[in-house]
């Protein structure tokens, strides 16, 4: 019974390990990216669009006139295939969440019109499925008349594949979001077409752990050597533009709940993009997520996105009590500003001044049992210092 009982007990310690192993680095279990694998996929979705079961604007350049070439795979995590291609000349990246177009469930209204080509699809019908589609995605009920970005177009004799290959995109929540967004924001990347269940977005390099500032500033002119500061200074200024953006510009708050530098990267007018927003929730869909079972606060910690325990009822709160300038302050700006910047050109006393208003921002002193939805003043504190940063740097350059 002893033997049983440490057996039983070495067990579970293994288990306990490997889950947290798991939950801190999900992507150990991910698949080996290689070009080899990637050059299938794609030959793969090109058999697939010449039978006719998928259809897609960047079709007939990526599987007939060869316009559009694949580069090489950037990476695999947990079935998502992120690839490179060149499009025309431009660097583009194509994704999606399955490798194969089978992966994804078929629309059912396709199936009942099989012998139809779809052709006979109720229009109204088929509106109702792409809104149910879409709320499940974004946790929003749209109007018809928000729905253009993922409406499939004309009836043609392509019609069954284009509703084939609508159906496996908006399955895909990262896609509704881009589209939905692309129009409405600077800092997130535009969807510039698709074929079947990959969609194409503009190449630009992510930030990455690796990088001594994070973001790779050699790419971006002016930043080398002394223009180190300022470049910081300004991607630090558009951070919090899309702060104030996702918090204050949509008709619910947008919750970022994994911020790092991978999922971000910057233009060259030191724009900062999301450019991975599969974990990007408006505020109905976090509410939902958070309201979860509980023993302790740490129940209630979803990535980034923290709510409370109720021990009263064991429920976690379905309001967030962190948010995103928080989380930004703590995994990005911590980053630049624990240490002086590198430029003699700020003054000994702004730069403590900031660095005291990032560890006011990352750590916030919050009472017990009270919720902080957002930080205006912080907010505003850092914004003004950060510009008061810029202008002596530019002094300095007279």
């Amino acid at each position: 019974r002893g033997a049983l009982l440490a057996f039983t007990a070495w067990t579970a310690g293994w288990v306990l390990a490997a889950t947290l192993l798991l939950r801190a680095h999900p992507g150990v279990l991910s698949e080996r990216c290689t070009n080899e694998k990637s050059r299938r996929i794609l030959a793969a979705l090109c058999q697939d669009y010449r039978g006719g079961a998928l259809a897609g604007d960047l079709c007939e350049d990526l599987c007939v006139a060869g316009k559009l070439l694949f580069q090489r795979c950037l990476h695999y995590n947990r079935g998502k295939k992120v690839l490179q291609a060149d499009w025309r000349g431009r660097p583009v990246v194509l994704k999606s969440k399955e490798e194969a177009f089978s992966s994804f469930p078929p629309l059912s209204l396709l199936e009942e019109e099989a012998g139809e080509g779809g052709q006979d699809i109720p229009e109204a019908e088929l509106l109702l499925m792409v809104a149910g589609e879409v709320k499940s995605a974004l946790g929003l009920e749209l109007s018809n008349s928000s729905l253009g970005p993922w409406w499939p177009g004309r009836r043609g004799p392509r019609w069954r594949g284009q509703l084939a290959s609508l159906w496996a995109l908006l399955q895909q929540e990262e896609y509704v979001y881009f589209s939905l967004l692309q129009d409405l924001s600077p800092h997130v990347l535009p969807v510039l077409g698709s074929c079947g269940h990959f969609y194409a977005v503009e190449f630009l390099a992510a930030g990455s752990p690796h990088h001594r500032a994070l973001f790779p500033l050699d790419r971006v002119p002016g930043a080398p050597g002394g223009g180190q500061a300022k470049a910081i200074s300004d991607i630090a200024l558009s951070f919090l533009d899309m702060v104030n953006h996702f918090d204050s510009d949509f008709s619910h708050r947008l919750h970022l709940c994994d911020i790092k530098p991978e999922n971000f990267a910057i233009r060259s007018d030191f724009t900062v993009v999301a450019i991975d927003v599969d974990m990007a929730f408006f505020e109905p869909k976090m509410r939902e997520i958070l309201e979860q079972n509980c023993t302790d606060d740490e129940d209630c910690n979803f990535f980034d996105c923290f709510s409370r325990c109720d021990l009263r009822v064991n429920k976690c709160g379905a309001q967030r009590v962190n948010n995103n300038l928080q989380v930004i302050c703590d995994k990005i700006f911590r980053h630049w500003f624990s240490a002086p910047l590198k430029s003699s050109a700020v003054s000994f006393q702004l730069q403590l001044q900031l660095q005291e208003a990032v560890q006011e921002c990352a750590d916030p002193e919050v009472p017990s049992g009270n919720t902080r939805r957002d930080a205006p003043s912080v907010f505003w504190k850092l914004r003004q210092l950060l510009q008061a940063t810029l202008r002596e740097l530019q002094e300095a350059e007279k």
